[in-house]
């Protein structure tokens, strides 16, 4: 497949996206946050933090470990001093009583994502604003809503930079409702002679 980039629009800024192919049929834009510099995800992170506010969260969650710069830009927008990041590395504090299989479409593969269990009090009982960089097919933003609320944690919001396709709306049921986001970009469906389409759809099931 030829290189081609596509130009996403995120809140108030833009940025061109390397697209990259991820199976013979399906192409999707990479959004790397941290390789777009502090600039770009503090003015992201505080309008998005704007969006989150109304719900009135009391703490942030994210995934480790694209989600880390985010979760700190937006706290710190939210004018608040604390954030939770969940962990899809299996690390010697983390051990398995707070865990939640998962699967994203940039990895492919089965995962656990896993909660400090140390950190499980800064959550239960509060409300929780769990963001990420980018929503593809949900399954890793439906596994953290999992594993917060048999925590005891409940999460009123969530927040993206972007939403790739639609289909995470199915996958997340109800709590689609809760999303706000900075921007959507299409997944690509790859012909036999390499052509790119950009698919606005529900995306590939299997994934």
């Amino acid at each position: 497949m030829p290189e081609r980039t596509y130009t996403a629009t995120v809140g108030s800024q833009t940025t061109e996206l390397p697209v990259v192919q991820i199976t013979p049929d399906l192409a999707i834009a990479l959004l790397i946050c941290v390789d777009h510099g502090i600039a770009f995800s503090e003015r992201a992170g505080q309008e998005l933090a704007e969006l989150l506010a109304p719900a009135e969260p009391e703490v942030v969650v994210s995934v480790a470990t694209m989600g880390i710069p985010l979760a700190i830009e937006v706290t710190r927008a939210l004018g608040l001093d604390d954030y939770v990041i969940l962990h899809k590395t299996p690390k010697i504090h983390l051990g398995d009583t707070y865990v939640e299989p998962v699967r994203s479409i940039t990895t492919g593969r089965d995962q656990t994502l896993r909660m400090d269990p140390a950190r499980a009090g800064s959550v239960r009982g509060r409300r929780v604003a769990v963001v990420d960089d980018v929503i593809s097919t949900g399954g890793s933003l439906n596994a953290a809503l999992n594993l917060l609320r048999r925590v005891g944690a409940e999460p009123v919001v969530v927040g993206a930079f972007l939403t790739e396709g639609e289909q995470w709306r199915a996958t997340l049921g109800r709590d689609a409702g809760i999303v706000k986001v900075l921007g959507k970009i299409p997944l690509f469906r790859v012909a036999e002679d390499g052509l790119l389409s950009e698919d606005w759809g529900e995306g590939p099931a299997s994934q």
